[in-house]
């Protein structure tokens, strides 16, 4: 199947050549030409262009699957695993947070007494260093990790001191969040030391 495009410009040169390079078996850019006939005002821009047949179109096509790299299906992805239960506030208190924070206290040599328990949505501790009673509570009154949550600390035997925001910085925390943030805050207040040797 063979078609020819023509089309006229008005031009003033004599005779201009353009050919451009083929990419397969036809050409993308037809050659361009610029003729001029005997009357010098009537100067033509003449474009051709040329379809392919139905048999170059089937050869290009087939190049084209060729070189075309087949992708495996993707297989479907399985369900996604339920995400683990969290643990009641409780359970995971007694569990995830108050071994760890005896095993901190416990490390330190003039630290004595020392009492964990939780109860009522409030972390209690409790213990002596050189003479001196420290208490600390951390308070969940919502039941869990991720509702309004509070930290006091006193010493010498006092009241609780001013309840201080606690864990608002943690997206979703967890158990291991409890304990580093007791422990920097006793570490903030000097009773632990900041930095383990």
């Amino acid at each position: 199947m063979t078609a020819i495009v023509g089309v006229s410009f008005g031009a003033t040169s004599s005779h201009i050549s353009i050919v451009t390079p083929t990419l397969s078996s036809s050409s993308l850019f037809p050659p361009l030409t610029l003729h001029q006939s005997g009357n010098k005002k009537e100067s033509q821009l003449r474009c051709a262009v040329q379809e392919s047949s139905t048999s170059a179109v089937a050869t290009e096509k087939k190049e084209k699957e060729d070189s075309t790299v087949e992708v495996p299906a993707k297989n479907p992805k399985p369900a996604a695993a339920k995400a683990s239960v969290a643990k009641p506030l409780r359970e995971m208190m007694e569990e995830d947070v108050i071994p760890p924070l005896k095993a901190i206290l416990e490390a330190q040599d003039d630290i004595s007494e020392i009492d964990l328990s939780f109860h009522d949505d409030k972390l209690e501790g409790f213990f002596f260093k050189k003479g001196i009673q420290y208490s600390f509570w951390a308070f969940f009154p919502s039941g869990n990790l991720t509702g309004a949550k509070g930290f006091s600390i006193s010493s010498y035997g006092s009241g609780p001191s001013t309840v201080e925001p606690f864990l608002v910085d943690e997206r979703n925390p967890t158990a291991n969040h409890v304990v580093f943030w007791v422990e920097k805050r006793l570490a903030a207040q000097g009773i632990i030391p900041v930095w383990n040797q």
